[in-house]
């Protein structure tokens, strides 16, 4: 069984726009996100960020109907 990595985006292109876009959702929930490796943030403070994420996504679309 081959380890490959799935945590990578369709269009390397929108690399940027989702570092800046984990940022901002980041600063929202009052997580302390640094550029490069996070790996001191608790389970729960990554799963806030992520979470965020999702919320504001589902946002966008919803509002695009």
């Amino acid at each position: 069984m081959s380890s490959k990595n799935s945590n990578r985006l369709n269009v390397p292109e929108a690399r940027e726009a989702m570092d800046k876009f984990k940022m901002e959702a980041a600063s929202e929930v009052g997580v302390n996100l640094k550029e490069g490796y996070n790996g001191d943030l608790t389970s729960r403070e990554a799963g806030s960020v992520g979470g965020q994420m999702v919320k504001k996504m589902i946002e966008s679309y919803e509002k695009s109907l």
